[in-house]
């Protein structure tokens, strides 16, 4: 079977982790996020695949080459220019010749695609969206459907007092290649804005399933530190990069090739990328840390992101919400506020945004 994987997006939310990695290739629980979707589409039978690539688009090619090491056939549809959700998908017809699954590149999910498939063709459907239930939905799409499950209306981002369902879009979608009917040629165009609503006026047969399987949108840095918690607690189906640890509460994942000083302290939630160094007298709290960092001694790191390669000096605080973009160095006794973004750091001094 075959699938789609929507991977061309700049991934703006997530700067400054994504200055120099698409979105998909950001790391999480220590493997690229695109991993684990191959890894579902994979397990469920979908293996012949195709990505989208637009930013930073030899990044993923070249991690992922022809997929065969993930046990998929993975071939790539290069965009100079974004042409949106659909567009992006009509681009690949000529691969998408049978009925045919589309996965987000951002989503971090342990989905049954089997009984998405399955409802699917017991419905007789053109085109079938997986829902999941959400609490804030004023950040989603929201899709309102009929007992049928058929779709009746959409909802974007509505305000609590205004949504009529709590079911989101999840981006994961299953289509028959009749979808290319509604989606022209060589331009932008956007599913969510233009071809479901029009699915939906001219009574197509168009079905929402929900599911309870774990999904995140990992679009922002709080999606992002949420599906790292989520991951350590156990909350899906996929297996991490490294060694997980747990004791009195404290959950740590350990990749391969760190060195963490004996007296190092870590609390919460903490993800240790490949060849970290943590040095003596350091304390790590519910704080994620991409590969190849040095941590010196006496250090504070206390809820925040480090991008790869990332160097602190000792005595270094790293306050509370803090991401520091790949490349940053701190010099000793440096802090940084709380709630910062670190783009870069020049002479010492470090070029931020806060928030």
């Amino acid at each position: 079977m075959k699938a789609m994987i929507m991977a061309a997006g700049v991934g703006s939310r997530l700067m400054p982790l994504t200055m120099k990695i698409p979105k998909p290739m950001v790391p999480m629980a220590n493997r690229p996020l695109m991993e684990y979707i191959l890894e579902i589409l994979a397990r469920h039978g979908f293996t012949g695949l195709i990505a989208n690539l637009h930013y930073h688009a030899p990044v993923i090619s070249g991690h992922f080459g022809d997929g065969s090491r993930f046990g998929v056939w993975l071939q790539y549809s290069r965009e100079e220019e974004l042409l949106g959700t659909a567009g992006g998908v009509k681009n690949c017809q000529w691969f998408l010749d049978e009925t045919f699954a589309v996965v987000s590149g951002d989503a971090l999910t342990d989905i049954d695609l089997t009984r998405l498939l399955e409802e699917h063709r017991k419905k007789g459907a053109l085109a079938t969206i997986a829902l999941k239930d959400v609490e804030d939905v004023e950040q989603f799409g929201i899709v309102v459907t009929g007992e049928d499950g058929r779709i009746n209306q959409f909802q974007e981002k509505p305000r609590p007092a205004e949504a009529l369902s709590h079911h989101a879009n999840t981006g994961i979608y299953i289509f028959e290649p009749e979808i290319f009917r509604y989606i022209p040629t060589g331009q932008f165009y956007d599913f969510g804005k233009q071809v479901f609503p029009h699915l939906v006026r001219i009574g197509a047969p168009f079905y929402g399933v929900p599911i309870d399987d774990y999904w995140c949108d990992v679009g922002n840095l709080n999606t992002y530190r949420q599906a790292h918690r989520d991951f350590l607690r156990g909350e899906l189906q996929l297996t991490p990069g490294g060694e997980l640890r747990e004791c009195e509460g404290n959950r740590v994942l350990l990749a391969a090739g760190s060195s963490v000083a004996d007296d190092v302290i870590m609390e919460g939630n903490v993800v240790v990328g490949s060849g970290c160094q943590i040095e003596s007298g350091t304390r790590l709290r519910d704080a994620v840390l991409w590969d190849q960092c040095l941590v010196g001694p006496h250090s504070r790191i206390c809820e925040a992101i480090l991008g790869s390669s990332c160097r602190l000096g000792g005595s270094v605080n790293v306050n509370r919400g803090t991401v520091l973009a790949s490349g940053c160095f701190l010099a000793n006794g440096a802090e940084t506020p709380a709630g910062s973004r670190v783009f870069s750091t020049i002479g010492g001094e470090m070029q931020l945004e806060q928030g």
